[in-house]
């Protein structure tokens, strides 16, 4: 069964005739069975991969060799498989809150690291020479964040070179004389493909080398494996693929790497729908790559045309978590009529291991060209106020929250916690001095308030979550509500 999926994924990297639904299930099946089962999300870090990396130290058909450290102490391993003449070099995680292709990486060398379908692998094998750099910054990965321990954006350091990480960066580039290069990244979940409600899963960019963003073969090779990825994911992503922006970045690692000579791909990991993980985004790294590197083996990318690259939707920022259209709004006695843009917003708990949404209202008005991964239609409804009561009045028990909900209250004041800043009742909880400030709708504020129609309440809107209060609690979604210290 295994042998059959993956002669199906090698016709799909083929370009061969393939209905939608074969190409989705070889993809799919091949995929799981070489997925890394101990990285499952986001928050990885560099301990994390030390057993993976040890094991490959030990295995004869990998070379693993230790070409850096970060500045707090951090090894940067270089993973080498491979005997051909054409060097590939991949990198990822140079923004440590970046991860989604790193655990691709791990994918991508469990099925290299396979016994099963040695004919197939070897049609790369024999012609590239695979060079994965997995985690460029693994300090800024400990804390979740895109810049290094020394606070710099290792991105923007190809010219001076003062990151250890930059350094050794470009020093592996310039031993490989890479062929291709794979810039490996995850952009912003609010990106969406240019004109359209999806958003952009992947997005793509043959980079430029210089102001004028002209094209020589360098870096139209990279424009020719683009379009042969694209046509790979479009079969089971349809319509979730961007182009990222080719403003020429001078100081840019993957700007100045097309410029010595390598053909360079950035491969950006955006949003899924119902994929905070982005798990599903990682599989379709590991497709973009392994189906990359089978048509730069074979050269079949050599005959596509440039003129394809350009037909790829641009990337906009047009994507909200959640879309409240149409809502009529009373200020000063009068009603108006608003859409609402919000966003959730991850606050990571200490240590970087979990996180917890605050919700912002992001934008209001005419949002009629942006889109939600949620869209709620209020027309017909009314925003009113949220209400709080005090503790004596408050006692959570079965059905309580409930019926605190459909007499307006949003917010409780009682004894708190000693520690934390969120919660998992649908319902914010305040310290003993905290006052409910005068409602306003406006951007910046936290997203609480009640959804009336026809006299009666219906849904209210906790952090950001919609919960309809004809429905059971038990059988709805809410992300947490907030605790608010005094």
């Amino acid at each position: 069964m295994k042998r059959n999926l993956l002669l199906l994924v090698i016709a799909v990297l083929s370009l061969a005739t393939l209905s939608a639904q074969d190409i989705t299930e070889a993809v799919y099946d091949s995929y799981e069975t070489y997925k890394e089962s101990s990285l499952n999300n986001r928050r990885i870090k560099h301990k994390d991969l030390q057993p993976l990396i040890n094991s490959f130290k030990g295995n004869p058909k990998f070379i693993v060799q230790q070409v850096g450290e970060s500045i707090e102490g951090r090894d940067l391993n270089l993973i080498t498989i491979g005997s051909g003449k054409t060097n590939i070099f991949l990198w990822s995680q140079m923004h440590g809150n970046e991860p989604t292709a790193t655990q691709a990486i791990f994918d991508l060398l469990n099925f290299f690291d396979s016994n099963d379908f040695a004919a197939e692998k070897k049609a790369i094998l024999d012609n590239l020479t695979l060079h994965f750099l997995p985690m460029l910054n693994p300090d800024g990965a400990e804390v979740f964040q895109r810049r290094n321990a020394l606070g710099i954006d290792i991105n923007r350091d190809a010219l001076r070179l003062q990151s250890p990480e930059g350094r050794t960066l470009k020093r592996v580039r310039d031993s490989l004389d890479a062929a291709f290069g794979f810039n490996l990244h995850d952009q912003s979940t609010y990106y969406n493909a240019e004109r359209t409600e999806k958003p952009a899963s992947i997005s793509y960019l043959a980079t430029a080398y210089n102001y004028e963003k002209d094209i020589n073969e360098v870096r139209a090779n990279a424009m020719k494996v683009i379009v042969f990825m694209n046509n790979i994911i479009q079969n089971y992503a349809s319509g979730q693929v961007g182009r990222y922006s080719d403003d020429f970045e001078p100081r840019a690692f993957g700007d100045n790497i097309a410029k010595w000579g390598t053909s360079l791909i950035l491969i950006e990991s955006g949003g899924y729908t119902n994929d905070v993980e982005k798990q599903e985004i990682r599989k379709l790294n590991y497709v973009s790559i392994l189906s990359a590197l089978y048509t730069i083996a074979k050269k079949s990318y050599v005959d596509i045309s440039i003129e394809d690259y350009e037909k790829i939707p641009k990337n906009d920022r047009n994507l909200f978590d959640l879309k409240i259209e149409n809502v009529s709004y009373e200020i000063n006695g009068k009603d108006y009529i608003l859409d609402l843009g919000i966003n959730r917003q991850e606050i990571d708990f200490e240590g970087h291991n979990q996180f917890y949404y605050k919700s912002t209202i992001v934008d209001q008005g005419d949002l009629s060209t942006y889109y939600g991964y949620e869209t709620f239609d209020a027309s017909g409804y009314k925003i009113v106020a949220p209400k709080m009561k005090s503790k004596k009045e408050v006692i959570f028990k079965s059905g309580a929250i409930e019926d605190l909900h459909k007499s307006g209250v949003a917010y409780v004041k009682l004894p708190l916690p000693k520690e934390g800043f969120s919660s998992n009742k649908p319902i914010h909880m305040v310290g003993t001095k905290f006052q409910l400030p005068d409602f306003k709708l406006s951007p910046g504020q936290n997203p609480t308030f009640f959804l009336e129609k026809e006299g009666e309440l219906t849904h209210v809107i906790i952090n950001g979550f919609v919960l309809d209060l004809s429905l059971s609690l038990a059988n709805q979604k809410l992300g947490n509500a907030l605790i608010y210290r005094d």
